[in-house]
């Protein structure tokens, strides 16, 4: 398992998508029908030439039982910083309500993010 993770942790989104996924035994269409997506658009996030909604995200991460940002961030990403890690753990210190709304926000601006990045990243393949 702990091999498994570190390859993943190397992975993009969709490659992390397509071997966590098979290591669930999921097919394409049983995750689709699971996530609550149509197949062509699952068969699109794991070939890189779309990115899921929030809350296809939500779902997927759900489904592979595995975190949001374990999908979207690489290694390199998942380190916080002390300010970062102070913040956080004041959320944890607010009602239930208010860290859900919170959350909310940084999944929202986590996955701008990342489709600004996938964008320019498509767009430097063009040429």
């Amino acid at each position: 398992m702990v091999t498994l993770i570190r390859t993943l942790l190397m992975m993009s989104l969709p490659s992390r998508l397509i071997a966590l996924r098979k290591d669930m035994g999921l097919t394409q269409q049983q995750m689709a029908d699971t996530v609550g997506v149509h197949v062509n658009s699952l068969k699109k996030y794991e070939a890189g030439q779309a990115q899921p909604s929030l809350d296809a995200l939500k779902k997927m991460a759900l489904a592979l039982h595995v975190s949001t940002d374990f999908l979207l961030f690489d290694e390199h990403e998942r380190v916080l910083s002390e300010d970062l890690a102070l913040q956080l753990e004041a959320v944890s210190q607010m009602p239930a309500d208010e860290q859900m709304v919170v959350r909310e926000v940084l999944e929202s601006l986590i996955i701008k993010y990342q489709s600004r990045r996938w964008d320019s990243g498509r767009q430097a393949a063009k040429g």
